[in-house]
């Protein structure tokens, strides 16, 4: 049975990482939104450098799986090279109470924050010239659009707490919603994803991980 074990948890808790940037923690199932190694080094090297910086789409068009702090976000928007369609998709938003002390840590990036979180959701919400937001308040297996992608963020709670969103039936609404030639990143290197991920039809690479990883994915349609 694929039993969720973070359905929408109550106490979340600031962490900082191993690099100073800053997470959440859940307690109740000792799940971290980041890598404890760093939560900026670990978005940068899986979403950007293997992601964003591997596609020369124009606009580019991604999908994120797990907003969460908007990190994602903020870091597609500093190192844009293209203009950006940016969705991202997150069932449970952060509080207000626990965004302010988020925002407290972003060292100038308060205002953008702000707009990533407190912004209405499926309505477009412009963070630059280029770049346009759009979050969807539901779960993943429940979004249905009419619409392609160039990159899909792949950045859920991992196996071990949300087992439902790595499964075949995730992976082929993944393989579904993307462009021909569209990339797939995730942090996350587990056999049974990556044969989840061919089995679907995906062309799957292993590469080096961020910090304290040795491993992450990359599968390209």
């Amino acid at each position: 049975m694929n039993i969720s074990l973070v359905n929408n948890p109550k106490d979340k808790r600031l962490l900082q990482t191993a690099d100073g940037s800053w997470t959440l923690h859940i307690p109740e199932v000792e799940e971290t939104y980041h890598s404890r190694h760093g939560a900026l080094q670990e978005s940068m090297h899986v979403f950007i450098e293997n992601g964003l910086n591997q596609c020369s789409s124009e606009p580019i068009k991604i999908l994120e799986v797990g907003l969460g702090t908007g990190l994602n976000v903020l870091l597609s928007l500093l190192n844009a090279h293209n203009a950006i369609e940016y969705h991202g998709i997150e069932p449970y938003p952060i509080d207000k109470k626990l965004v302010e002390d988020l925002i407290s840590t972003s060292e100038g990036y308060a205002q953008l924050y702000r707009y990533i979180h407190f912004s209405t959701v499926d309505e477009p919400i412009p963070l630059g010239s280029d770049f346009t937001l759009i979050k969807h308040q539901l779960k993943f297996l429940d979004f249905n659009v009419d619409r392609l992608y160039d990159i899909i963020y792949y950045d859920a709670f991992g196996p071990r707490v949300e087992p439902s969103l790595w499964t075949m039936e995730a992976m082929q609404k993944c393989y579904d919603l993307l462009n021909p030639g569209g990339i797939w990143v995730s942090y996350c290197a587990k056999g049974e994803v990556r044969r989840n991920l061919i089995a679907v039809g995906f062309q799957v690479e292993r590469l080096p991980g961020p910090p304290g990883k040795r491993e992450m994915l990359r599968a390209k349609k």
